[in-house]
């Protein structure tokens, strides 16, 4: 008998192994997710003239970067809050009317049953097929035809554009899981078309309306390609198109820039963890109905 044979063979010791491999790959990953950010913080702490120094963690930590972007005491963040207000306003208006067109376009499709609703639904899906730098061209010739450029309604509308047919699409699915007894005993009992959907369609759909108007309104947060192409003047830009800008200097305030790009990425980190759970449920309850 060979010694390979004779060794006796540890319980468990396969899954420790993998277990330990696990962790280690989920450690590695966990560094390489973190260190981009930890990189912008480091950054956002060091003064002006030590930005490019070989220092692994802050030689003289300092806030002043924060504190010129919430002042505006800087060239590049002169609009700083006139810009994080634009995204907002571009943010929840977009989740507001990805909401709305969705919800009635599934409520139409699903309940209702319209002819020809599931080539709908299909036919909308089909236009993530066509890469969205593609359509910036068509994009703007359409909002300068409608008078909207440098406005804030033109970004809007594309992210509407853009957001809708994910969001009918996983409105369907999520209402397929709602017992068809429930609209048919509404309508015996002399409930109308309206209130059937306001008062029992949209209260059954609340978990996957937050999470498609979460998706919508992160989707519009981050929009940078059709901002920039559609607003032009300094009060009508969103942050992220401000953002760009700082990198028109030979010299730029990194600094600065990464504060800022920290600031305004706690927004959506704040609304993902508010509604995380109703993301979850929404996303994920018609992907397992049979």
């Amino acid at each position: 008998m060979s010694a390979a044979a004779a060794a006796p063979v540890l319980p468990g010791s396969s899954s420790a192994g993998k277990q330990i491999v696990g962790i280690i790959l989920g450690i590695l990953i966990l560094v390489w997710t973190l260190l981009p950010i930890y990189n912008m913080v480091l950054i956002s702490l060091e003064p002006t003239d030590s930005i490019f120094s070989n220092n692994i963690w802050p030689q003289n930590p300092s806030i002043e970067s924060f504190i010129t972007v919430f002042t505006q005491n800087q060239f590049y963040v002169e609009k700083f809050w006139v810009q994080l207000l634009n995204s907002l306003i571009v943010g929840i208006a977009t989740a507001l009317l990805t909401i709305a067109v969705a919800s009635l376009a599934s409520f139409s499709i699903s309940l209702l049953k319209i002819r020809g609703g599931w080539l709908l639904s299909n036919a909308a899906l089909l236009t993530y097929v066509i890469p969205i730098t593609f359509l910036a061209i068509p994009f703007y010739k359409i909002m300068q035809g409608y008078g909207l450029l440098d406005n804030l309604w033109s970004v809007i509308l594309v992210e509407v554009t853009f957001a809708t047919p994910y969001a009918i699409f996983i409105f369907q699915q999520y209402s397929a899981s709602i017992p068809r007894q429930i609209d048919e005993s509404a309508k015996i009992d002399g409930a109308t078309t309206p209130q059937i959907f306001f008062q029992l369609f949209l209260p059954l759909m609340t978990p996957a309306l937050v999470a498609v108007g979460t998706y919508a309104l992160l989707l519009a947060w981050n929009e940078y390609i059709y901002a920039v192409l559609m607003l032009s003047s300094e009060s009508s830009r969103t942050l992220p198109v401000a953002l760009g800008f700082f990198l028109s200097s030979d010299e730029a305030p990194w600094n600065v820039m990464m504060a800022t790009a920290i600031i305004y990425s706690i927004p959506p980190l704040m609304i993902y963890y508010f509604f995380r759970s109703h993301m979850t449920t929404g996303l994920t309850v018609g992907s397992v109905k049979g």
